[in-house]
């Protein structure tokens, strides 16, 4: 017998074992199975499991248990990433707590110190991962820096220098001055700041008693100005275009150009141009040709390009030092406050600089066009398919990817210099001298670039290094291109159209079919969560306190594709209360004896509520497959539940208590046993992608020896429900004795009337074969319904004062409530509801149609006054016609 109360705590490590030890995660190289493949992202191996993780891992789990039991040959490839910059950090803090620096190390002994804090700390993270159950081969584990990894690595990266695609270059790049290395994109975070627009005049070289003023958010960079520009068709300044500014502080002659990029309505119209620190100006300047003046170290403090005043300053200081200087000269016109966004380092929390610096750069304009083609030509699918636009977007305006990091751990690039700066690319340094031998006609000494990759570069290999690439493996043939890869919509550009890139450029291939984008994580309210805010959710604390498989449940119920998921753990408790409804469900079924029966064959059932609950467990089975292949998790988890508590419990159970009751029936006693049992298994089955720890546990509770994990889709539920398993005629009888059971106690809710006072109930206009439907389940009708007698009548009902009615089918159903309820108390009740939601609609509607209060408030709160105010109006609706009825 189960025990008395759900505790998943004791359970969970047990099933996992026996789950790994069978070797059931494991894919078959050599098998005929159709093959299903998805790629795990592999999490930063600093990192610990989080909230979008915990989505992440759990929808892709889902889909591999489920095509695990569809008869596919599965394979879910797991691994982690060294995360260059963020790994580095956290062994640059165990150093300082030491009183050291890697500097004081050198290369070679820091990188054994951050080799020996992976090996040490890495694997947490893969802990965590198992503790939400997830099901991938764990001997197929691979890390970013494994030497195979790091080998494919260095291929890719030569193959790409040889054929003309990756290159040195001086360009501009976000630098990081606390790491002292450029950075991504997406580790710029753009943050809305308190600042200053300062308008500074540039006195004309000719005539230095006329100037023209250029407005700035930062006039620190005013030392490396090589421009002033101008729009073309400004009236304003034609007659200045070609003419010449003396800089102010510097002294030096710039000229006054004309470019499209200026905004005649924005500031003066004259812009200040800084190609080596600002991106626009950096373009600017290309398309002008002109001189690109470094103003800055590697520190962001000003450098020995600028007059002497300034040098070794920090831009803060600067920025106070140059505003002083042009305020003692008559050149600061005027400052204007302003709130505007400040790029500020993920990790590093320190303001970005726009820096000119040589760098390695990837042509991903090139390898960008096959990546569109295959999205366009529907090799690859984005579901949903909205997020298309997206990814066209950023391919069709790509810029040179920086593939270069000033870090040390990494994959250093594969370069050598000579004393002459000649650039030698090779996998191996013998390689790299050899091929110097052969330029210069004798042996040559060589230096390696200390730069290493971008983490990216070696995540864009990721689907097909992990298979084995560079060698032709059995794994590469059989598992490439994968089938689906479930990631979030930020990194559509930096990790999805990367892979996309470098899969078609190395094997030939799209990497994937299907790209399912899942939506982000929110508070319970629908704002973003941050650890400022306070309304971070722990996935692992929610799993020590309510299990693994409620939070499983939960983000599954709630993914809805497009929309953002709002968590909170009232939701998580929720789904810790269905895992304890499963549980329930099943000691019943144990204290009515009710055990699987080898042999039995649902179609031979003769009872009709046995009928009716096999036909929805096989429309169940039904609506579930589709709803998995087409990536509606909601779906099916909503589905699990609806027919677990509503169908299952709240009905089926109920009907069958009076056959278990009546245990002198032998045949109808056996067949409703067997039947329940083969129900609650089949269920068991269904439910188990997304609740695999409860499924798991209560199903060897029912004797079967096999492990769940191990057991197959019913072939019932494959396609649309066999029609064999659907009994039409069964279904609705049932279902109209559901829906007349449902009906009676709504009302009975709706009016208050006490659960323990029994009403009497009539049916009019009523057929003979009602009538024998009516008689037939008379006893379940009254428990279930709470009646104390029926009436039938063949004619139409003349209704009297509290008397309610409602229709089913043709047959009319009323309820007389003037003996169980106060009419006047609960027309007064209804009265004072409708009351309540009208002014709360009111000052819902006049908040909304506030303009400020829609221009000032966050959108997670408009957001929530919508869902209140439809709430709102949904409830007097509902009031309203149980005021009409009962009137």
């Amino acid at each position: 017998m189960l025990e008395k109360t759900f505790s998943p705590q004791d359970l969970e490590q047990k099933i996992y074992s026996e789950w790994e030890n069978s070797g059931l995660f494991a894919c078959t190289p050599s098998s005929t199975k159709p093959t299903y493949t998805i790629m795990m992202p592999p999490p930063n191996v600093t990192g610990s499991l989080h909230v979008g993780h915990a989505l992440t891992y759990t929808l892709q789990d889902v889909l591999i248990r489920f095509k695990r039991m569809c008869g596919f040959d599965a394979l879910w490839q797991p691994g982690t990433d060294h995360a260059g910059i963020a790994t580095q950090m956290v062994v640059e803090r165990n150093l300082e707590k030491e009183g050291l620096s890697r500097h004081d190390l050198g290369r070679e002994a820091f990188i054994d110190k951050v080799w020996e804090w992976k090996n040490y700390s890495g694997g947490e993270i893969v802990r965590q991962q198992r503790r939400l159950g997830i099901s991938p081969d764990w001997n197929r584990q691979r890390f970013t820096m494994d030497e195979g990894l790091s080998a494919a690595v260095r291929k890719v990266f030569v193959q790409l220098y040889k054929d003309g695609l990756i290159y040195r270059d001086k360009r501009l790049v976000n630098w990081d001055p606390k790491f002292q290395t450029a950075v991504s994109d997406l580790e710029v975070i753009p943050q809305e700041t308190k600042g200053h627009m300062y308008y500074i005049r540039y006195p004309l070289s000719q005539d230095p008693t006329t100037f023209i003023t250029v407005a700035t958010t930062r006039p620190e960079t005013l030392l490396g100005d090589t421009a002033v520009a101008v729009h073309p068709e400004d009236p304003r300044y034609q007659h200045l275009i070609g003419q010449h500014v003396k800089l102010p502080l510097s002294g030096r002659e710039i000229p006054i150009i004309a470019d499209d990029y200026c905004d005649q309505e924005k500031g003066t119209g004259a812009v200040k141009i800084t190609p080596a620190h600002d991106f626009n100006d950096f373009e600017v300047g290309r398309r002008h040709n002109l001189p690109m003046l470094n103003i800055m170290d590697a520190r962001a403090h000003l450098n020995d390009t600028v007059p002497p005043a300034y040098r070794g300053l920090s831009v803060t200081a600067a920025r106070k030092q140059v505003l002083s200087d042009l305020e003692e000269l008559g050149l600061l016109d005027k400052v204007e406050s302003i709130i505007h966004a400040v790029p500020f380092g993920e990790r590093s929390n320190v303001e970005i600089q726009p820096m000119l610096t040589d760098q390695w750069f990837l042509d991903a304009y090139k390898l960008a066009q096959p990546a569109l083609a295959a999205v366009r030509d529907g090799k690859t699918k984005f579901v949903p398919e909205f997020w298309n636009a997206t990814y066209f977007d950023w391919l069709e305006n790509i810029q040179p990817w920086c593939i270069s990091r000033q870090i040390w751990w990494g994959h250093q690039v594969p370069a050598w210099f000579a004393e002459d700066g000649s650039i030698f690319v090779a996998e191996t340094e013998a390689e790299a001298h050899a091929e110097a031998q052969k330029h210069f006609g004798q042996p040559v000494a060589l230096t390696r670039d200390t730069d290493v990759l971008d983490t990216w570069f070696s995540s864009a290999l990721w689907p097909f290094t992990t298979l084995g690439w560079p060698e032709d493996t059995l794994e590469l043939k059989r598992y490439y291109p994968t089938d689906v890869l479930d990631t979030g919509f930020d990194i559509i550009f930096f990790w999805v159209a990367r892979m996309m890139m470098m899969g078609l450029y190395f094997i030939g291939d799209v990497p994937f079919k299907t790209v399912y984008i899942h939506a982000l994580v929110r508070d319970e309210k629908g704002a973003k969560m941050s650890k400022s805010k306070g309304n971070v959710i722990d996935p692992l604390q929610l799993m020590d306190k309510y299990g693994t498989d409620a939070i499983r449940y939960t983000l599954a119920s709630l993914a809805v594709p497009g929309r953002d998921l709002k968590l909170g753990e009232s939701r998580v408790e929720g789904g810790r209360n269905f895992m304890t409804k499963i549980w329930n469900a099943a000691r019943f079924l144990q204290m009515n004896n009710c055990q699987k029966l080898e042999g039995f064959d649902p179609l031979k059932t003769q009872l009709t509520v046995n009928r009716w609950i096999i036909s929805e467990v096989a429309e169940l089975a039904s609506r579930i497959f589709n709803s998995l292949e087409n990536y509606r998790f909601d779906d099916a988890a909503n589905d699990l539940y609806r027919f677990l508590w509503g169908t299952f419990c709240d009905f089926y159970l109920e009907f069958l208590k009076p056959i278990f009751a009546n245990v002198d029936d032998e045949a109808s006693l056996s067949e409703a046993r067997a039947t329940a049992s083969w129900v609650l298994a089949e269920f068991l089955r269904l439910a188990h992608p997304i609740m695999p720890f409860i499924t798991e546990e209560l199903w060897k509770s029912f004797g079967d020896s096999q492990l769940l994990l191990a057991s197959t889709w019913p072939d019932y539920g494959k396609e649309m429900a066999t029609a064999t398993y659907i009994d039409s005629q069964a279904q609705q009888e049932m279902q109209w004795l559901v829906n007349l059971i449902t009906e009676i106690r709504s009302r009975r809710s709706e009016f208050n009337v006490p659960p323990g006072a029994p009403t009497p109930l009539s049916f009019y206009e009523v057929t003979p074969e009602i009538e024998a439907r009516i008689k037939r389940h008379e006893i379940i009708l009254k428990r279930l319904g709470r009646i104390s007698d029926l009436s039938i009548y063949s004619q139409s009902p003349v209704l009297e004062k509290g008397e309610v009615q409602f229709v089913i089918g043709a047959t009319t159903i009323v309820l007389p409530l003037a003996g169980s309820i106060d009419l006047d108390n609960e027309v007064a009740r209804l009265k004072k509801e409708i009351e309540a939601q009208e002014k709360e609609i009111i000052t819902l509607e006049t908040r909304l149609n506030n303009a400020d209060f829609i221009n000032k408030a966050k959108p997670e709160i408009i957001e929530e006054f919508r869902e209140r105010l439809a709430v709102a109006n949904q409830v007097k609706a509902k009031v309203q016609q149980a005021l009409d009825r009962l009137a």
